[in-house]
C-alpha cells in the first residue's frame, strides 16, 4: 500500500488476540535489479535482484497470482556475490530470457521500519514493515516513494490479514497495490505484455489471427510452467507444461492446412521431443500417485513387501527427472523456444488463412472428429488394449480442437468438448491401469514371496478397474457421439 511522507503506523497489537507488536530495528537495504535490455522479465512478472544490507544474495521472484489484497509469489533466495549470478536462479528464467543477456536495470535502496506481531510463544505470524523507496539514478535520487507491506509469517489468527490492512487503511494508507518496487521504478514499459500474449480475438476476427491465438495460448502455458518445472516442488507444473505442448501439436495439427509446411513439419517434431521428456517424469508422477493410493487398501501386513517396489519407482522417476533438466538447459530447447515465440507472435500462415475464422475453423475442427469416428467404427468387438490406447489418443486431439474452437463458437464447442474429455478420463484410466499392470509384472520378477503376494494384489486391482473401464467406455462413446454436440461443425 501507498503511504504519505507523514503518515504513522497505528497501534496493531489489538489486531488478534494475545498478539504481541515488537519494533524492528531501521536497516538500509540497496537493491540491483536485472532484466533484458526490452524488460523482458518484467513484462512476464518476473524480478530477479541481488541485494545488500539483509541476507545478501540473490532472489528470483515467480509470479503465482493474487489472493484479494495479498499478492502470490514464488521466491527464491541463493547466496553469491553481485559480480555473477548463481546458476540456479539463471535457470529459472532461462526459459524467459533464453540467449538475451542480463542487464542492470534499476538501482533502489530502501529504508526499512515497522513491527513484527508475535503470537504467545514468540512466533512471528506476520510482520508489516513501512519502507521508504529511493530509486537511484547514477548518484542522485531519481524519485521517492513510500510502501506499507503485510507479510504474513506461519500460522496467522484467522482474518488477520484483513484486519491489518484495514487499520492502516484508517490511518492513512492508500489502496492495496500490488506493484512490486521495481515496476513502479521502471515504469511504463514493465507493465507491457510479455512477449508471448495470447490476447483477445476481437468480433471477427480472420482464420490467420484465430491461429495466432490458438498458438500463444499454448506457448504461454508451457512458458509460464516452464519455471516450476525447473524447481520441481509440484508435479503439477510438470503436468501443464505438457499439457501445454501437446495441445499445441494438437492444434498445429488441426490448422495445417493453414499453416507453412516447411514451418510446420519439423516445429512439431520437436514438440514431439519436449513432449516426450516430459511425459516420462509425468507418468512416474501418475504411476507412483496410483499405486501409493491403491497399496493404502492393502492389508498392512502385505505392505510392507512393496517397499522395494517404490523405492524402484522413485529411482526412475529421478533418472527421468534428471534427463528432463538436461533438455530443459539445451540448445535444442533454447532453439525451440525461440520459435516458438516467433510463431505465438507471427506465425507464417497460408493465404487462406486470410478467410473469416467462421467461415473456415468449424470445418478443420471436425477432421479430427470424423477420424475419431472411423477408428471406433472400426474397432472389433472386444478390442484389445493398444486399440482402445489410439481410441483414446484421438478422443483427445477432438477434444483439443473443440477447445481450440471455443472462444470462437462458444458454449456448443465447450459442451462438445467436455463430452469427449468424459470419454478420455475413462480410455485414459484403463489405459493406466493396464501401464501399471505391465510395470508391476517387470517389477516383480526374480522378487521373493512377500513383495511378489503384494504385487500380486496390486496386479488384481489394475485388472479389475481396467474390466470396469471397458463396461463404462460405450456409453460414454454414445455421449459424445450424439449429433446434437456436434450440429456447430
Amino acid at each position: 500500500m501507498g503511504a504519505w511522507a507523514g503518515f504513522e503506523l497505528p497501534a496493531l497489537d489489538d489486531a488478534a488476540e494475545e498478539l504481541t507488536c515488537v519494533a524492528r530495528a531501521p536497516r538500509t537495504l540497496v537493491a540491483v535489479y536485472y532484466d533484458t535490455a526490452d524488460l523482458r522479465l518484467a513484462r512476464w512478472g518476473v524480478t530477479v535482484r541481488h541485494r545488500t544490507g539483509d541476507g545478501d544474495g540473490w532472489t528470483v521472484k515467480l509470479p503465482e497470482g493474487e489472493d484479494g489484497p495479498a499478492l502470490v509469489r514464488r521466491e527464491l533466495t541463493f547466496e553469491g556475490a553481485a559480480s555473477r549470478m548463481p546458476q540456479g536462479a539463471a535457470s529459472l528464467i532461462l526459459a524467459y530470457t533464453r540467449n538475451t543477456p542480463l542487464i542492470p536495470v534499476a538501482r533502489i535502496r530502501t529504508v526499512r521500519t515497522g513491527v513484527d506481531l508475535r503470537d504467545r510463544e514468540g512466533a512471528v505470524v506476520a510482520e508489516v514493515v513501512d519502507d521508504e523507496v529511493s530509486v537511484l539514478h547514477g548518484g542522485r535520487v531519481a524519485t521517492r516513494f513510500r510502501e506499507v507491506e503485510v507479510e504474513l509469517g506461519q500460522r496467522p489468527p484467522a482474518g488477520l490479514l484483513d484486519t491489518l490492512v484495514a487499520r492502516l487503511r484508517t490511518a492513512g494508507a492508500g489502496e492495496p497495490d500490488t506493484m512490486p518496487k521495481v515496476i513502479r521504478a521502471l515504469g511504463a514499459r514493465a507493465l507491457g505484455p510479455p512477449e508471448v500474449d495470447p490476447g483477445s480475438l476481437g468480433k471477427s476476427p480472420s482464420a490467420a489471427v484465430f491461429v495466432r491465438y490458438a498458438i500463444a495460448t499454448a506457448v504461454d502455458r508451457i512458458m509460464r510452467h516452464d519455471p516450476g518445472v525447473r524447481i520441481g516442488d509440484d508435479p503439477e507444473d510438470v503436468h501443464q507444461a505438457r499439457v501445454g505442448t501437446r495441445r499445441l501439436r494438437s492444434d498445429l495439427r488441426t490448422f495445417a492446412p493453414l499453416l507453412d509446411e516447411d514451418w510446420l513439419s519439423p516445429l512439431r517434431e520437436e514438440l514431439g521431443w519436449l513432449a516426450s521428456a516430459l511425459g516420462a517424469v509425468r507418468d512416474a508422477d501418475v504411476l507412483q500417485e496410483r499405486l501409493r493410493r491403491q497399496a493404502a487398501m492393502l492389508p498392512e501386513p502385505d505392505t510392507a513387501g512393496l517397499a522395494p517396489l517404490f523405492r524402484r519407482l522413485a529411482k526412475e522417476r529421478d533418472e527421468s527427472r534428471a534427463a528432463l533438466l538436461d533438455a530443459l538447459h539445451s540448445a535444442r530447447y533454447i532453439g525451440l523456444l525461440e520459435r516458438l515465440v516467433a510463431g505465438a507472435t507471427k506465425p507464417p500462415c497460408r493465404r487462406s488463412a486470410e478467410a473469416s475464422a467462421v467461415d473456415v475453423v468449424p470445418g478443420l475442427v471436425s477432421n479430427p472428429w470424423r477420424e475419431l469416428r472411423k477408428a471406433v467404427k472400426a474397432l472389433p468387438d472386444d478390442p484389445p488394449p493398444e486399440d482402445l490406447h489410439q481410441i483414446r489418443i484421438l478422443a483427445k486431439r477432438a477434444r483439443y480442437a473443440a477447445e481450440a474452437a471455443a472462444p470462437l463458437v462458444g458454449k456448443k464447442a465447450s459442451r462438445f468438448a467436455a463430452a469427449l474429455a468424459d470419454l478420455q478420463t475413462v480410455l485414459g484410466d484403463h489405459q493406466d491401469a493396464m501401464v501399471a499392470e505391465a510395470w508391476l509384472r517387470g517389477a516383480v520378477e526374480g522378487a521373493d514371496a512377500e513383495v511378489s503376494l503384494a504385487v500380486g494384489e496390486l496386479i488384481a486391482m489394475q485388472l479389475a478397474e481396467a474390466a470396469r473401464n471397458r463396461k463404462q467406455w460405450p456409453k460414454a462413446w454414445a455421449k459424445a457421439s450424439d449429433e446434437k454436440l456436434r450440429s456447430w461443425m
